[in-house]
């Protein structure tokens, strides 16, 4: 094999690579540097505060700037949401490959996209089921949630 092919195969790839391997990593350092630098600007207000009034309950200030909990019925909501849009999506491009299989059009993509939509169906199949196991397993523990959320309002 040329070595002229083998650079172009490797340029081709660049992308794929990229998106693959590189992209995420930046996701995960960016998501990682964000919460560090909210956690030291937290720590920062506190200190400023204790600094300024020394009798200061500083439990109180805490509560007051720490981000908010989500609770258990909005963490199954979340997977509801999710759930349904992978699902949908799933059906659009299995859908679109079911089409362009009947059509006659490149059979490659017709099969690229029954695969990846049949992939996403099954996601959003999992994030509905789990919604619905969850919803069930956790239905006191959402209650007594709810409860105890509107006794202290």
């Amino acid at each position: 094999m040329d070595s002229s092919v083998i650079w172009v195969e490797f340029i081709t790839m660049i992308p794929t690579i990229a998106c693959g391997c590189v992209l995420p990593i930046v996701f995960i350092w960016l998501e990682t540097r964000r919460k560090i630098n909210e956690s030291r600007d937290r720590m920062q207000i506190v200190t400023t505060a204790i600094e300024k009034h020394p009798d200061m309950d500083v439990e109180e200030l805490m509560k007051k700037i720490s981000p908010k909990k989500t609770s258990l019925k909005e963490k199954l909501l979340t997977k509801l949401l999710w759930g349904c849009i992978t699902s949908v999506i799933g059906l659009g491009l299995t859908g679109l490959g079911i089409y362009l299989f009947r059509n006659g059009d490149d059979k490659y993509d017709a099969l690229t996209s029954i695969s990846f939509g049949v992939i996403l169906l099954a996601v959003g199949g999992a994030f509905i089921i789990n919604y619905g196991v969850g919803k069930k397993m956790l239905a006191k523990e959402i209650e007594a949630e709810e409860n105890r959320l509107t006794t202290q309002e």
